[in-house]
């Protein structure tokens, strides 16, 4: 366990200008838990894209005075834990937030699973919930028996739409045939998203002449590419996670897979799979994505990096900082720190984040990218759902810088 008193620094910057009863306002303090991996299977993600942009709004909240709640200056108190990639854990952590350490907000857990796994113990305290790693089907399932739970990245079934429009346009302009090469790591998240792969994929007329799971945290993956390569498909998608989104790139790179298109899930936006593959890896596709052309990004990008030290990703970066901004408004607008108020707040109004305006339907926002392409060395949004600035999807052309 961290518990970070991230306030101290930045409210004596925060203070020197205030006067004496602004001053003991200042003082208060609002305490924000957090739970994710950092270490065990997840930690690559989770220290990708959860815990810098926690960072990031904690200090930069903080910098500015705080959060004002109903006229009162309150600082940030950040209290971390890692689950160590164990649902378990993870529950253990979140009632030990709630009765001990009496947080008054925490921040959603990473990762579909967790998300799902962890919403009983969260909505037993009333914790507005607001879940930006996470992508099902379930939602209104999940959000009827969870009202203070919130969805912000799109079910499996617009993420499935996103790679099944890129292989239908493909196939009519005749890059690819009928069959397709897929994989799935063997947990909730590529479950259900290969599940609602067979059926749609399926109905729009294409061939699964490949289709094998592995177990998360699998070493390797050779064997998986070298089945897919030898199905002789055009088309290869991996419902993927961070470790095996690098490791099936590796081995597609050691097999040369002859493909048009290839598209692999979460990971395949961090600039770390650029940084490992180089020129190699032009026009994979991935989940994800974002509009980089966009001045309110690039400001984002070039916080994260000024504050934390480390590239943003192109997808999920920006989303859970935009979370975290939703959550700011809220407590803001509502003027409470009464979990209750802050989570109906959520409910009845829109947010102006990095992702652009966001409103909950029903506690889910319909407002995402589902798929991203790495272009030249950026990766770009493709394919969403209520965004601007998507561009044409090129074909993949081999692995050769």
């Amino acid at each position: 366990m961290i518990r970070r008193r991230l306030f101290n620094l930045a409210a004596t910057a925060a203070l020197a200008g205030l006067a004496l009863s602004g001053a003991a306002q200042a003082a208060e303090v609002i305490k924000l838990g957090a739970i994710a991996p950092k270490t065990g299977p997840l930690a690559g993600g989770a220290v990708v894209t959860q815990w810098p942009n926690i960072q990031l709004w904690v200090e930069q909240v903080n910098a500015r005075g705080g959060l004002d709640v109903g006229g009162t200056q309150m600082m940030i108190e950040l209290i971390e834990y890692d689950d160590k990639t164990n649902p378990g854990e993870h529950i253990k952590l979140a009632q030990r937030l709630a009765e001990q350490d009496q947080v008054d907000f925490v921040v959603a857990p990473y990762g579909t699973g967790f998300n799902i796994a962890a919403a009983p113990i969260y909505g037993r305290y009333g914790y507005p919930m607001i879940a930006v790693s996470a992508i099902t089907d379930k939602m209104d399932e999940l959000t009827e028996r969870y009202p203070n739970l919130f969805f912000t990245l799109g079910t499996t079934t617009a993420f499935v739409d996103g790679v099944k429009e890129i292989l239908v346009e493909q196939r009519e302009a005749g890059a690819i045939g009928n069959e397709i090469a897929m994989v799935n790591v063997a947990d909730a998240f590529g479950i259900e998203l290969a599940d609602r792969a067979r059926e749609l994929f399926t109905e729009a007329g294409f061939e699964l002449v490949y289709d094998k799971s592995y177990p998360l945290g699998t070493p390797d993956l050779s064997p998986v590419m070298k089945g897919a390569k030898d199905s002789g498909a055009k088309a290869f998608v991996a419902w993927s996670y961070p470790p095996d989104s690098f490791g099936l790139a590796e081995q597609a790179i050691i097999e040369d897979l002859d493909v048009s298109v290839y598209y692999s899930a979460v990971a395949t936006s961090f600039p770390a799979f650029g940084d490992a593959y180089g020129g190699k890896i032009n026009n994979v596709l991935g989940a994800g994505g974002t509009n980089v052309d966009d001045p309110a990004i690039a400001a984002y990008r070039a916080a994260h990096l000024d504050v934390t030290g480390k590239v943003a990703d192109y997808w999920a970066s920006a989303n859970t900082y935009a979370a975290l901004q939703i959550l700011e408004q809220a407590i803001e607008g509502a003027g409470t720190k009464d979990k209750e108020t802050v989570t109906q707040y959520i409910k009845d109004n829109s947010f102006d984040t990095v992702m652009g305006t966001l409103t909950f339907e029903n506690n889910v926002s319909h407002t995402f990218w589902s798929v991203g392409q790495w272009q030249d060395g950026v990766f770009r949004g493709v394919k969403g759902t209520g965004v601007e600035g998507a561009v044409p999807v090129r074909l993949k052309d081999g692995w050769v810088e």
